[in-house]
This record gives C-alpha cells, sequence and structure tokens, in this order.
C-alpha cells in the first residue's frame, strides 16, 4: 500500500471511475476527519445516472456500513424516492465531505458540521465524480442551499 497524501487532487486518476476514485479516496489524508472514520464513504450508482443526489457528510449509520444514505436519512430518500417513482438503483448518492466527522457522546458518536478545511479537502473528490458522470454537470439543484457544502458547490 503506498503513503498516504495530505492533497486529494494528487490521487486522482487521470481517467477516473467510480471504482478508481473509490480506491484512491481510501489512501486521502487531506484533512483529519480520516484519523476518527471507520472508513471512506464514497458515492454509489450507476456513473451516468440521470439523478445526483450531493449530501454533507456520511452518518454514523454510513461510516460503519461504508455506503452513503443507509442510515434514517437514507430511510427517509427511499421512501421519497417511492413516493415520486424514482428507482434509486438509478440514482447516484454521495457526500461533499467523505468521512464522517462526529464528538463523542457518552457511546453514541454525534454528528458534527464539517469545516471549510474537511469540505476544501473532500471538494476534488466531488469534482471527480461529477465529471465521471458528465451528463450531470448541467442539471445541479440543492436541497439545502444554506448549508457550507452547497455554498462551496455554488459560490
Amino acid at each position: 500500500m503506498s503513503e498516504p497524501t495530505k492533497d486529494s487532487r494528487d490521487l486522482i486518476p487521470v481517467e477516473p471511475t467510480v471504482g478508481a476514485l473509490r480506491d484512491a479516496a481510501a489512501r486521502c489524508t487531506g484533512c483529519d476527519l480520516y484519523k476518527n472514520a471507520t472508513q471512506t464513504v464514497f458515492g454509489e450508482g450507476p456513473e451516468r445516472a440521470r439523478v445526483m443526489l450531493v449530501g454533507e457528510q456520511p452518518g454514523d449509520a454510513e461510516d460503519l456500513a461504508g455506503h452513503p444514505f443507509v442510515g434514517p436519512a437514507g430511510r427517509l430518500l427511499d421512501r421519497c424516492f417511492v413516493e415520486v417513482g424514482i428507482d434509486r438503483k438509478q440514482t447516484y448518492v454521495t457526500n461533499v465531505v467523505k468521512h464522517f466527522k462526529w464528538v463523542p457522546r457518552g457511546p453514541q458518536r454525534i454528528h458534527s458540521k464539517p469545516g471549510a478545511v474537511e469540505i476544501e479537502a473532500c471538494f476534488p473528490w466531488l469534482g471527480a465524480e461529477i465529471s465521471v458522470g458528465s451528463n450531470r454537470k448541467s442539471s445541479w439543484r440543492s436541497a439545502r442551499p444554506r448549508r457550507p457544502c452547497s455554498e462551496r458547490l455554488f459560490g
């Protein structure tokens, strides 16, 4: 295994695929979140999906499972998809930040909002995910534009 790098841009393959990006992101140390996270939680779904959903960061359930949107928010998302007739298997789901930021509260790990350093460190991963699914570039929408991650996406 190669040495971790502090800059995620150095790890992004020249011709990325979601699988290659996922493997590369597992070696990223662009911020300190990797130190307390169980694992990197990278996006999933068809590379050329017509719909891409971007969350802020993985939660506790996602960190433990290694998959995005499998916790309470993911279950809500699944119900919403059913309600509007969208097949989740045909969507690409990911987060801006790829590691779970948390604070301990007793035996629980409680979500803590990622800061600008963590967002900036992970942002090249999201850019690469977008470029893999290049047909999504023109259809960005944010469900929560007031959030710091959305601010980074949209300025």
